[in-house]
C-alpha cells in the first residue's frame, strides 16, 4: 500500500564536502537554538506552535530534507499513544510549513506489510510484539545519502521532541547541502581587498587552495571569538531572566526572556555574516589571482 504523502518528498542529491565554515556556523547556531528553545518551553507554548528559533532554523536550510513518519498503530493501540502520534504529525506539518518547502513529509499510517518493512529498513524499532501485530512509531530524517532515525517515539519524549527534531534536521541538512558557488563580486570594497592583502600579502605566491585554507583558518578564529562573546552575552541575559523570576514580575520576566532570544539570534546572524564574508574573500582572491596571472602573460 502506498504511503499517504503530506507532500512529495524532494529528490535526493549527492552530498559534497562542505567548507569548514559550516562546522562553526552550525555549531553556534545550535548553541543559540538550545538556549532559546529552553526559554520557549520554560515559558510554555501552544500545542502545535513552533518556537522562534526552530522557525528561524527551518527557514534557512541550505539542502532539502525528507522526513518519513511511520505511525503504524493497530486500532487496539492505547488511546494515549494514538493521541501522541497525532500531535507528532501536527508538529511535523508545522515544520514543513515553516521550512518554505525545504522540509518534505511522507506519512505512513497504514500497518500494511510494505509499510512495516519500510519502517524496519529505516531503522525503526517494532514494539508490542507480545500483543499481536508489530507497532511502529518513529521517523527517519534524510538529505541525500545522509540519514538519522528516531527508532521509537514515546509520549515521555514529547517536551523535547521539537528541539531534538530541529537538531537532527540541522545536522542532516548541513552534511547534505551541496557546496555553493563562489559569489560574483563586480566591485569588491576596499575593506575586503585590505583584509585579503593582510592575510595574503603576495597573491602570486599563494594558490587558490592555500588561500582557501588561510581564509578558513581566519574564519575559525573568528568563530572562537564569537563563541566567547556569545557565552558572555547569554550568561548576562540569563542572569536577567533569573532576576526577573525572583522579582515575580511577569512583565520583567517577559522582557528578560525576549532580550535573551534577541541576543542569541543576533549572534547567529553575526556568524552568518562572517561566513558570507569568507565566501566573498575567496571569490575576490580568485579574481585577483586570475588578473595577476593574465597580466604576467
Amino acid at each position: 500500500m502506498k504511503p499517504t504523502d503530506l507532500s512529495r518528498p524532494a529528490q535526493p542529491q549527492t552530498p559534497r564536502r562542505r567548507p569548514l565554515l559550516l562546522a562553526g556556523a552550525f555549531f553556534l547556531l545550535g548553541v543559540a537554538l538550545t538556549g532559546i528553545w529552553f526559554q520557549h518551553h520554560q515559558a510554555g507554548s501552544v500545542a502545535g506552535e513552533l518556537s522562534a528559533p526552530t522557525k528561524n532554523l527551518l527557514g534557512q536550510l541550505e539542502a532539502p530534507v525528507t522526513i518519513r513518519y511511520y505511525s503504524l498503530l493497530p486500532g487496539n493501540t492505547d488511546e494515549t499513544l494514538q493521541a501522541f502520534a497525532g500531535r507528532v504529525a501536527q508538529l511535523l506539518n508545522a515544520m514543513q510549513a515553516a521550512s518554505g518547502g525545504k522540509v518534505q513529509i511522507a506519512s505512513f499510517d497504514t500497518p500494511a506489510e510494505t509499510n512495516t518493512a519500510a519502517a524496519s529498513a529505516d531503522g525503526l524499532q517494532a514494539f508490542n510484539l507480545d500483543k499481536g501485530d508489530a507497532c511502529f512509531l518513529g521517523l527517519a530524517i534524510a538529505s541525500g545519502k545522509n540519514k538519522e532515525s528516531f527508532a521509537r517515539l514515546q509520549p515521555e519524549w514529547e517536551p523535547a521532541l521539537e528541539y531534538d527534531l530541529a537538531r537532527a534536521i540541522l545536522r542532516v541538512a548541513a552534511t547534505g547541502a551541496p557546496a555553493k558557488p563562489a559569489p560574483e563580486i563586480a566591485k569588491p570594497s576596499s575593506e575586503i581587498i585590505a583584509s585579503i592583502n593582510r592575510l595574503i600579502p603576495d597573491v602570486n605566491a599563494a594558490s587558490v587552495k592555500a588561500a582557501d585554507q588561510i581564509f578558513h583558518a581566519e574564519f575559525m578564529k573568528q568563530c572562537a571569538e564569537a563563541g566567547t562573546e556569545l557565552e558572555a552575552q547569554i550568561n548576562a541575559a540569563q542572569q536577567q531572566v533569573v532576576q526577573a523570576q525572583t522579582s515575580g514580575s511577569p512583565a520583567d520576566l517577559e522582557a528578560a526572556q525576549k532580550n535573551l532570544a534577541q541576543v542569541q539570534l543576533a549572534q547567529a546572524d553575526k556568524l552568518k555574516q562572517v561566513a558570507a564574508r569568507l565566501q566573498i574573500q575567496l571569490a575576490v582572491f580568485q579574481r585577483m589571482k586570475n588578473s595577476a596571472t593574465n597580466a604576467a602573460k
